[in-house]
């Protein structure tokens, strides 16, 4: 039985792919993007209702600007297949974008926002894209949003505690366990409040690589782990 109901996945390695083939660095992102139709498919196979997918960080932003401007035009063609994609309706996914996306060109953002109000009454299967995502960024903005509570009179400070903190982060949901390809042995400021007890799995395979064998594997392992949270 699958115990794993929501995973994360860091996806990290699509520039090593790239070298690997002896392709210009955005290259890898393009196979990385193809590779998400198969991990839907993936997930719904092995009853997995909710996917957190690391797509682009804070920190993505000091990439080169030939790359970055690729990177763009790759993140506004997928949004809008996914607007497109009939698949999305069939399955019942309602897809969310998740970070400071205000921050994106205004049609990436546009684009963004389009799937997430397409999708918003959709309740099978959600799929989190964090982009210009992090998790210290996520925790000043919530800690933000609950001042600004506090200064209107909505909240008092006494009555802080985690649910209200969770109330307030981007997304709530807790992982049950992340995946990081690429070969890096960190976390890289992804979900920091949510991952508090989700287990992690670190690859050596880049993510254009991974496979439904490496899933399935990584599933088989957390539902054999036995998690006492403390106790």
């Amino acid at each position: 039985m699958n115990k794993a109901k929501h995973i994360g996945i860091i996806l990290d390695g699509n520039r090593r792919f790239s070298k690997k083939i002896m392709k210009a660095p955005w290259k890898g992102h393009e196979y990385g993007a193809k590779k998400l139709k198969n991990l839907v498919e993936w997930c719904k196979e092995l009853d997995i209702k909710e996917l957190t997918l690391y797509a682009f960080s804070m920190q993505n932003f000091n990439r080169p600007k030939e790359e970055f401007d690729h990177l763009m035009r790759i993140f506004k063609e997928n949004f809008e297949k996914l607007k497109n994609d009939k698949k999305i309706d069939e399955y019942g996914i309602k897809i969310r974008v998740i970070g400071r996306i205000h921050l994106f060109p205004k049609d990436v953002y546009e684009a963004m926002k389009h799937i997430m109000e397409k999708t918003k009454n959709n309740s099978n299967y959600i799929i989190n894209f964090a982009m210009a995502y992090g998790g210290q960024e996520e925790i000043i903005d919530a800690i933000k949003k609950i001042g600004r509570k506090i200064d209107s009179g909505e909240l008092k400070t006494e009555d802080i505690n985690k649910e209200i903190v969770n109330k307030n982060l981007y997304m709530s949901d807790q992982p049950d366990f992340i995946i990081r390809t690429g070969g890096d042995h960190r976390t890289s400021n992804f979900l920091i409040w949510q991952s508090w007890y989700s287990e992690w799995f670190f690859l050596e395979k880049t993510w254009p690589e991974f496979e439904k064998g490496d899933l399935v594997e990584c599933l088989e392992c957390f539902n054999n782990r036995e998690r006492r949270f403390g106790r």
